[in-house]
C-alpha cells in the first residue's frame, strides 16, 4: 500500500502535510472515528480525500452546500479522481443511474446532501455499496447550538445501521465545546480522536474601524495595504454601486452575488483569481472552496449576523501564511440595521405557515406528495404574483429550511448532461434504422467517448453544433427528440434558484415546527447577534483573544497585531513609534523602499508596531505609495 505522503504527491503535487493534517489521515486510516476542527483554509478536505484514495470502496461525503459539491467533483475529476454528486435539482433517473454506478463502478467518492439520506432510493442502494468512509462536512450543522442549524444532519447517523463498522469523519471550521459535543453525540462517534486547531491566525491582523464616511475609508484600506482583496457587503445592488464606485477611483474590482448567471460568476471569480481583477465586491454567496492563498485583506462593509460566519470570511485572508488584515468598518447606524435585520430574519410562525402555504399553492402541490422534488424558483415573481413582500418571504424561505421542510439553493446551476440508454450494439441498430440521427450521435462520441454509455457526462449544446456546423437550438432540438425516443437521458442546463420539498408537503396548519424550539432558536440568533456587536463596538481587550474566548479556547496572551493591541503598544511605547519614524524617514531619504525591503533593512523588534508607524505615516501623507506598491518620501 502507499503512504499517504505517496497519495498526495500523485494528485496534489504536494510533498508533506501541513500540521494536523497528518495525525486525522492516520487517524481515519486506523479506523478511528475523528472530529476535526481546522479553521478556514486548514485543508479540511485532503483529510478525508487521501485516506479514502488508500482504501477499497467509495467514501460518501454529505455537504450541504451544492455549489461546493459541485466544485469538488470537478477538482476530483480534473485529478484523475472518479467521484459524482448527488442532490436536489437532479431527476430521478439521473439519481438512479449515479447510485447503481456507485455499487457497480468504480467511484471513490459519492457527494450528497443529508436530504438525500432519507430518500427510500438512496436507502437501499447504501446497503449494497462497499462503503470506505463516511465525511460529514459543514458538522456544526447538526448542532442546535450552532448558527446554521440543518435538521436532516441528525439523521446521517443512520448511516451506521447499513455499515456500522465505518468510520466518520465530522468536519467543521467552526465550533464551540457545546457544538462539539453535539457533533459527537449526534453522530454516535465512538471515541472520537479529536483534532481542533488554535483558533488563532499569527498572520492575520483583525482591525475595526469606525467611519461616518465608509467608502472612503475603504479606499484608504485598499490603497495602504496592496495585493488581492475581498470587500463584503449585504444586498447584490450595494455590490454593483460599489465595484462602480472603486473602479471610478482607479481600483480594479468586479462584484458577485446569486443573481448573477452561471457564467457570469465564474468569469467575474476567475478574473479574481488569477488577478485580472484586483478587488471581489461580493455577498456572502461568494468564498466557500475558493482556493485563493495570496488574499491580503477581507473588509466587511456590513456587520455579519455572527462570529462564526465573520471568522469563516475573514478567514479568507492570508491563506498563504504571510501578513494579512481582516477590517470591518462600521457606524452607528449599522448596529441598528443590523439588529432590524436579525429581527426580519426570524419571522413569527403565523408568518412561516402562511409562506409554506403560498410555495404549496404555487407549485400546485398536493397534500403528501412531491417528497424530494425540486422547483424552478423566481422570488420576485413568486412575490409578484401571490402579492407578497419579499422582506417577509425570503427570512421564511430561511426559516422552513433551518426547520427541514425545504430546501432554497439561490445559486443552483447544473450545467446540461447526457448518457445512452442503449449499449453499443442496440445504439448502432438505431443509428442504421434513423440515419437522421447518426451526425449527432457519432459527434457525442466523437467528443465524449464511451463513458456516455456508463454515466451522465456534462456536455456542452455549442461544441456539438459547431462540430456539425449547426445552429445550437437544432442540436438542442435533436437531443429532446432522442430523449423522448429514450435512446438516451437528456437534462438541459439549469441556472434557476430551486426550492425543494424535502418532506411530502404537510398542512401547513399543522407544520412540524417545535413551539418552544422555535422560540428558543430566536434567542440564539439574537445572542449571537449581541455577541458580534459586543466584539466590534469594544476596543479594550485583544480581538484575536476574544474570538478564541468565544471557541472556548481561552488564553491570556494577546494577539499584538489587532488594532486594539497596536493602539496600547502606541501609547505604552512613544519612544519606538518615534524611533521607527526617524529610520523609516532617513532610509526613505535614501531610496524608495517596499515594505518589505524597509522592514529588512530596520530589522523591528515590534513588527506590527513597524506596520502600524508605516500606516500612519502614509496616513499624515508624509509618505506614499507608487503604482507598484513602493514607498516614497514626501
Amino acid at each position: 500500500m502507499p503512504a499517504p505522503t505517496d497519495i498526495l504527491k500523485q494528485y496534489w503535487g504536494y510533498t508533506r502535510f501541513r500540521p494536523t493534517q497528518d495525525q486525522i489521515v492516520d487517524a481515519v486510516l486506523n479506523k478511528q472515528d475523528v472530529v476535526a476542527i481546522l479553521p478556514t483554509g486548514g485543508g479540511k478536505s485532503i483529510c478525508f480525500q487521501v485516506p479514502a484514495l488508500m482504501q477499497d470502496g467509495i467514501c460518501l461525503v454529505i455537504t450541504p452546500l451544492i455549489a461546493l459539491m459541485q466544485d469538488q467533483v470537478k477538482q476530483l475529476k480534473q485529478r484523475g479522481i472518479a467521484a459524482v454528486a448527488v442532490h436536489a435539482g437532479m431527476h430521478y433517473r439521473e439519481i438512479d443511474i449515479t447510485l447503481d454506478n456507485c455499487i457497480y463502478g468504480q467511484q471513490k467518492f459519492l457527494y450528497l446532501s443529508p436530504e438525500r439520506l432519507q430518500t427510500e432510493l438512496f436507502k437501499e442502494r447504501v446497503k449494497k455499496m462497499k462503503v470506505s468512509l463516511v465525511a460529514i462536512d459543514e458538522a456544526h450543522c447538526i448542532s442546535q447550538w450552532g448558527y446554521d442549524f440543518r435538521p436532516p444532519y441528525l439523521k446521517i447517523a443512520d448511516l451506521r445501521e447499513a455499515h456500522p463498522e465505518v468510520p466518520f469523519i465530522a468536519l467543521t471550521a467552526s465550533a464551540t465545546a457545546q457544538v462539539k459535543a453535539d457533533i459527537i453525540e449526534k453522530l454516535q462517534l465512538k471515541q472520537p480522536a479529536v483534532f481542533q486547531k488554535s483558533f488563532a491566525r499569527d498572520n492575520l491582523s483583525l482591525v475595526i474601524r469606525k467611519s461616518e464616511l465608509k467608502e472612503k475609508k475603504l479606499l484608504e484600506v485598499l490603497r495602504k495595504v496592496p495585493g488581492s482583496a475581498i470587500v463584503y457587503v449585504r444586498s447584490r445592488k450595494e455590490t454593483v454601486v460599489l465595484a462602480t464606485f472603486l473602479k471610478r477611483n482607479g481600483i480594479s474590482a468586479t462584484f458577485y452575488h446569486a443573481g448573477l448567471t452561471h457564467a457570469e460568476r465564474t468569469t467575474r471569480q476567475d478574473d479574481w483569481v488569477s488577478n485580472r481583477s484586483r478587488v471581489m465586491i461580493a455577498t456572502n454567496a461568494f468564498g466557500m472552496g475558493i482556493d485563493k492563498a495570496d488574499v491580503r485583506v477581507v473588509v466587511h462593509m456590513d456587520l455579519p449576523e455572527n462570529l462564526e460566519s465573520y471568522y469563516q470570511e475573514a478567514g479568507r485572508a492570508g491563506r498563504d501564511g504571510k501578513r494579512s488584515y481582516a477590517a470591518i468598518l462600521y457606524h452607528d447606524t449599522d448596529l441598528d440595521s443590523l439588529k432590524l435585520k436579525v429581527e426580519q430574519a426570524q419571522p413569527a410562525l403565523t408568518v412561516l405557515k402562511n409562506t409554506y402555504q403560498a410555495l404549496a399553492n404555487y407549485f400546485h402541490v398536493a397534500l403528501g406528495s412531491s417528497q424530494g422534488e425540486s422547483f424552478d424558483f423566481d422570488l420576485e415573481v413568486f412575490c409578484k404574483r401571490l402579492n407578497l413582500k419579499s422582506t417577509e418571504v425570503y427570512p421564511s424561505l430561511k426559516k422552513l429550511e433551518e426547520f427541514g421542510l425545504i430546501e432554497f439553493n439561490e445559486s443552483f446551476y447544473r450545467p446540461s448532461v447526457l448518457r445512452f440508454s442503449f449499449d453499443h450494439k442496440k445504439l448502432y441498430e438505431f443509428q442504421v434504422a434513423h440515419a437522421r440521427f447518426d451526425p449527432v450521435i457519432k459527434a457525442l462520441l466523437r467528443l465524449y467517448g464511451g463513458e456516455l454509455y456508463t454515466e451522465f457526462t456534462v456536455i456542452s449544446e455549442t461544441q456539438v453544433a459547431q462540430m456539425l456546423r449547426l445552429p445550437v437550438g437544432a442540436v438542442k432540438l435533436e437531443l429532446e427528440q432522442l430523449h423522448n425516443l429514450q435512446v438516451l437521458i437528456y437534462e438541459p442546463v439549469n441556472d434557476s434558484p430551486q426550492v425543494t420539498f424535502v418532506t411530502a408537503r404537510q398542512d401547513a396548519a399543522k407544520l412540524s415546527i417545535d413551539v418552544k424550539e422555535f422560540e428558543r432558536r430566536r434567542k440564539l440568533h439574537l445572542d449571537k447577534m449581541e455577541a458580534m456587536i459586543n466584539y466590534t463596538t469594544q476596543s479594550q481587550r485583544c480581538r484575536m483573544q476574544m474570538i478564541q474566548e468565544y471557541f472556548d479556547e481561552f488564553t491570556d496572551t494577546n494577539c499584538n497585531r489587532c488594532d486594539v493591541c497596536i493602539d496600547k503598544h502606541k501609547k505604552e511605547n512613544t519612544a519606538l513609534f518615534k524611533d521607527y519614524e526617524q529610520q523609516i524617514n532617513y532610509l526613505l531619504k535614501q531610496k524608495p523602499m517596499t515594505v518589505d525591503e524597509l522592514e529588512l533593512a530596520v530589522d523591528p523588534a515590534e513588527k506590527e508596531v513597524f506596520i502600524e508607524v508605516i500606516r500612519e505615516m502614509v496616513d499624515s501623507e508624509e509618505l506614499y505609495y507608487d503604482e507598484i506598491w513602493v514607498l516614497h518620501k514626501k
